[in-house]
């Protein structure tokens, strides 16, 4: 399906990526186990032209997705890596070197900011943090070594949303390339290269995948950075195992309706939770209440199901005392797929975004369960906090 078409988005996502006329009529494309490819002669080998030379440099499984991938981005190119900090990872060691300056965003991933300050720094790369809501203000902390300035938005655990067409036109400004952490969107509802982002990273162990079953990442360039991003993908040989691959593939074909259905449940009982004098404070973007509302509902078409609550008055022991009265909600990392999570967020590593939020926070991965059986749930929660307490 060409990237101009119009249809609707889960038409696209239900055709995308692989043309079943191309394998004998067979919907889903074929999950090919490859590493030696053969040649039929001499001349090929030596020169290469043929679509596949070896496992590491793409196969038939990992084109369907990546186009279907592209397709969604608006890009062009996609990589297909084994998790989601892999996806973080290539395209930072593709476009940063020794002296240079990277401008992070405070409420990054924790894996992120773990590979900035170990990996980044020992390779003699300056990082820094800036604040999620500096916008255009990030013009004073561009420096002439700055290389990468990277964001994500909204942000981790605490969802502060960010100006990103401003900070993505400073960044230009200055000849560093932007990357994006789309995860919790999704290029559903935020496309990051619409809006002067060079690269977009996703997890899609997250709502791609949608089973909490497989890992995956995937980073989709700009034609200005798509060869320098292919190229340190090939050198590192960092490429995705085809039944990972395949079963992403699979996935997004559903990916449209269990977002639909994730954001629907998640504003539901955003809204209810509002309203409970055991909750200080509701983190979700997609509220009038939250202070970056008014970005969100500028840049984005929809949210997901993933936001944080603060609870009134407490501390860590109301917070296990919560945490350990859910049934329905499971304990666990990680998010976006069916089953419903909670886990108690730490910010202890944030260093200019620290935030003052008067008690614990407690982050929510709304599942496809029964908004009613959830909300019953969190009442649960809430009442043991308060015995705890």
């Amino acid at each position: 399906m060409d990237k101009t078409d119009q249809k609707g988005i889960n038409t696209r996502l239900a055709h995308s990526g692989h043309n079943p006329s191309d394998f004998f009529g067979f919907v889903q494309p074929p999950v090919v186990h490859a590493s030696t490819v053969l040649f039929p002669d001499a001349n090929t080998m030596a020169n290469r032209t043929q679509r596949y030379t070896y496992g590491t440099r793409g196969t038939p499984t990992s084109d369907a997705l990546c186009a279907a991938i592209d397709e969604l981005e608006g890009s062009a190119g996609t990589i297909a890596v084994p998790s989601g900090l892999a996806a973080v990872v290539v395209p930072l060691l593709a476009f940063l070197s020794a002296g240079d300056h990277v401008l992070i965003v405070d409420s990054v991933y924790n894996p992120t900011r773990r590979f900035a300050d170990t990996m980044l720094a020992r390779l003699g790369v300056e990082v820094e943090y800036y604040a999620p809501e500096i916008g255009a203000d990030i013009e004073r902390l561009m420096k002439p070594n700055t290389k990468v300035v990277w964001t994500e938005s909204p942000g981790s655990n605490t969802f502060e949303m960010q100006d990103i067409p401003a900070i993505a036109k400073v960044a230009r400004a200055h000849g560093a390339v932007t990357m994006m952490d789309n995860t919790w969107a999704t290029p559903l509802y935020f496309r990051p290269l619409d809006h002067g982002v060079d690269i977009s990273v996703h997890a899609a162990t997250k709502y791609p995948g949608g089973h909490s079953d497989v890992l995956l990442g995937t980073v989709s360039a700009n034609a200005a950075c798509w060869e320098r991003l292919h190229d340190t993908f090939l050198t590192l040989g960092v490429c995705a195992g085809p039944d990972d691959i395949y079963q992403v593939q699979r996935g997004l074909k559903t990916m449209g309706v269990r977002l639909d259905r994730h954001q629907k449940s998640a504003l539901e009982i955003a809204r209810w939770l509002e309203g409970r004098p055991e909750v200080a404070r509701v983190l979700h973007p997609a509220l009038p209440s939250f202070p970056g509302h008014a970005i969100w509902k500028r840049d984005f078409s929809g949210s997901s199901g993933l936001f944080s609550i603060v609870l009134a008055g407490a501390g860590q022991k109301q917070a296990h005392a919560f945490l350990d009265a859910l049934e329905v909600f499971g304990l666990g990392y990680s998010w976006g797929g069916h089953e419903s999570l909670a886990v108690h967020v730490y910010l202890g590593d944030r260093t200019v975004a620290k935030g003052n939020h008067d008690g614990p926070m407690i982050r929510l991965q709304i599942g496809l369960e029964d908004p009613a059986d959830l909300i019953a749930d969190i009442e649960k929660g809430l009442a043991a906090a308060r015995v705890a307490g």
